[in-house]
């Protein structure tokens, strides 16, 4: 039977899928994936002769980004979605399994975990630090009794598979991340593949490459809301973005960051990271914008136009207010 693996191609959605298929191989399963901002991605299963009864399998894309597709698919096909983004109103289909909580903290690595029972844990980790959910990962590390140089290394791997997924398109990343995914897909043990694979030293040296640059950039604007960084419209620079708005929101994580990088049209590729000591608001910033959309703690915005950039920047600054911080958040999120 023809199956479809479907997954964001950042480290979030590499070690979902990887856990999964450590406990259900599916070694003939059609791979979909593309760069981390390429989410639409069922309209690739839905253009391709999908037979009657296929199982698709989706994890770590919105829901609400690809209703469309997906209601097209589940009259004959099985579905099976994992996530942690905005996804609206749920589809109630008998051909639906849904495991879907926009808990700002968890990730889909960690939801996967929580179904596999911890079996595959250490993957999960270092989907967990991939998406800069560091705090969430070290508790699963250590109530699995991992040591902290193990961390150390999980840590490392979960930062270095997001970075690969950063990019306007696949020419800009490393590794196309079907490609990444089936090196990884060779390794139960992702200790054994930060020591054996050729993969991370790539990614390590692109890494350090990059992010020299992007520390040099000064911020656009600044206030009491946070920072706001214009990057200049190169590979390096659509590479950096996401990591480099990580370390700023550890580097202070009372105030929210976004990173602006040129697009070729001259709209902007937006990244917004919200405080870390309220991981709340950058969803609701970004959906405000048409191709926004994301998570609580992290969203972002495909293709801001050029002449909103200003209302951006008052939008941002709205949202991440010291007023609007010292609101009780909803749902006893942080």
């Amino acid at each position: 039977m023809l199956g479809f693996d479907v997954f964001n191609g950042d480290a979030d959605g590499i070690c979902a899928l990887h856990q999964l298929r450590l406990d259900h191989p599916r070694p003939g399963n059609r791979l979909v994936s593309g760069v981390k901002r390429d989410i639409a991605l069922l309209e690739q299963v839905v253009a391709t002769a999908v037979p009657a009864a296929a199982e698709v399998t989706v994890l770590d894309i919105s829901l609400d980004r690809n209703r469309e597709a997906l209601e097209r698919l589940l009259p004959a096909c099985r579905v099976f979605y994992v996530d942690h983004h905005h996804a609206g109103e749920i589809p109630d289909h008998p051909n639906l399994t849904a495991h879907i909580k926009p808990d700002p903290e968890l990730c889909t690595s960690l939801i996967v975990d929580e179904l596999m029972g911890g079996r595959y844990r250490p993957w999960a980790v270092a989907g967990a630090f991939g998406d800069n959910l560091h705090g969430p990962a070290r508790r699963a590390a250590l109530a699995a009794g991992l040591e902290e140089e193990q961390i150390a290394v999980l840590r490392e791997l979960g930062e270095l598979l997001n970075y690969n997924g950063y990019g306007a398109a696949v020419a800009d990343l490393h590794f196309d991340p079907v490609e990444l995914y089936r090196d990884v897909a060779a390794y139960p043990d992702p200790l054994a593949f930060c020591r054996r694979s050729p993969v991370l030293a790539t990614l390590r040296r692109g890494f350090a490459d990059d992010l020299e640059q992007g520390r040099a950039v000064e911020p656009w604007r600044e206030s009491s809301a946070g920072r706001i960084l214009l990057l200049p419209g190169q590979s390096w620079a659509r590479r950096v973005s996401g990591v480099l708005a990580n370390e700023l929101a550890r580097s202070a994580p009372n105030q929210a960051h976004a990173l602006l990088v040129e697009n070729a049209d001259g709209s902007f590729l937006v990244s917004v990271r919200a405080p870390l000591d309220r991981l709340q608001g950058a969803d609701t910033l970004c959906r405000a914008f048409p191709t926004g959309g994301g998570r609580a703690g992290a969203a972002g915005i495909n293709a801001l136009p050029p002449d909103r950039l200003g209302d951006f920047r008052q939008a941002f600054e709205a949202a991440f207010s010291p007023e609007q911080r010292s609101r009780k958040p909803k749902n006893g999120a942080p």
